[in-house]
């Protein structure tokens, strides 16, 4: 999948190292653009915004999130339990997830 690496200004100030909004993958710290661990959970994230057409993964994502808050009442929790997150993390060291991963697999983690 292609993809482009950019650092902008803003991730320091909201608090994230890095996040994928298609077709970018952003990140804070230029140590990043060499983790494959990093580049390898955004690109699943890219994987899933491409699958569902960009639009829709961003209304299931933060429908998840807001639903994951509502049950464990922690911020920190409810993003680690929304779906995509959880596919990401799960397989974020297997290199060749991508290779095999088949279409819609977040499906999996709901």
């Amino acid at each position: 999948m292609r993809f482009f690496l950019y650092t902008p200004k803003f991730l320091n100030r909201i608090g994230y190292a890095g996040m994928a909004l298609f077709p970018f993958i952003l990140y804070e710290n230029p140590e990043l653009k060499e983790n494959k661990t990093f580049i390898n959970h955004e690109t699943i994230h890219l994987k899933q915004q491409a699958e569902m057409l960009v639009l829709p993964f961003y209304v299931v994502y933060l429908s998840n999130y807001a639903f994951n808050y509502l049950k464990y009442k922690d911020h920190d929790t409810a993003y680690r339990n929304i779906c995509f997150e959880r596919e990401a993390y799960t397989n974020e060291q297997n290199l060749d997830y991508l290779k095999k991963r088949s279409f819609w697999a977040w499906l999996n983690y709901l």
